[in-house]
C-alpha cells in the first residue's frame, strides 16, 4: 500500500512539475515582443550559422555568415536572397508562420503535452496544415531553444538558438523585404 501511495504521489508532483514548466513557458512568450539569437541551423547536415531578429507577429530577420545570404519576413511574405538568387514565397505556406506568432504557440502549447529530452530540454510536438513541427525550451530556464520542421523542399531542418536576448530595441525596417538584384 505505501508503494502504491509513493507512486501515486511522485506521479502528481510530476503532472504538477509539467504544468508549472507550461505556465512559465506560456508567461515568458506573452511577455516577449522580440527576440534576437545566434543560431546553428542544419538542413540535412549542411551546417550554417547566423543570427536572427525576430519580432512578434510574424517577422524575423536572418543574416548568415557565409554566402551573404539573408532571410526575412515582413509578415506576409518570405524572402531568401543570396548573392545569386532571390526566392520569394507566401509566409502562410511555411512552417515559420507558426513559430513566428507566438499567440498561435501559446495556444497550441496549453493544449499540447510535453516531453523532457536529456533532462535539458521541453519539447511540443505541433500537427498543423500538414506541417510538423517540433518547438524546444530549455528545462532550466524555459526560454524557447530551438525549433524541427520540415522546409517547403522536404528537407529535415533544425534550428537551435544561443544567446537569446530578449525585448531589445530594434529598427522595425529591418523587416522590409530586400529588392531583387
Amino acid at each position: 500500500m505505501l508503494k502504491l501511495l509513493s507512486s501515486i504521489f511522485f506521479f502528481i508532483f510530476i503532472l504538477e512539475a509539467k504544468a508549472e514548466n507550461k505556465d512559465k513557458i506560456i508567461n515568458n512568450l506573452k511577455d516577449i515582443s522580440n527576440l534576437s539569437f545566434k543560431f546553428e541551423q542544419n538542413i540535412n547536415g549542411k551546417i550554417e550559422n547566423g543570427s536572427c531578429i525576430i519580432h512578434y507577429p510574424k517577422k524575423i530577420r536572418c543574416e548568415y555568415e557565409k554566402k551573404n545570404k539573408v532571410l526575412v519576413s515582413n509578415g506576409k511574405s518570405l524572402v531568401i536572397k543570396t548573392m545569386s538568387s532571390y526566392y520569394r514565397y507566401p509566409l502562410k505556406k511555411t512552417p515559420l508562420n507558426f513559430i513566428l506568432d507566438k499567440n498561435f504557440l501559446i495556444g497550441k502549447i496549453q493544449d499540447l503535452n510535453e516531453r523532457i529530452i536529456d533532462q535539458k530540454y521541453i519539447n511540443y510536438k505541433i500537427l498543423e496544415n500538414e506541417n510538423k513541427i517540433d518547438i524546444f525550451f530549455d528545462l532550466e530556464s524555459l526560454n524557447l531553444i530551438g525549433w524541427q520542421t520540415i522546409d517547403i523542399y522536404q528537407n529535415s531542418a533544425i534550428t537551435m538558438l544561443y544567446s537569446v536576448l530578449t525585448n531589445q530595441k530594434i529598427d522595425k525596417k529591418l523587416f522590409e523585404l530586400p529588392d531583387q538584384n
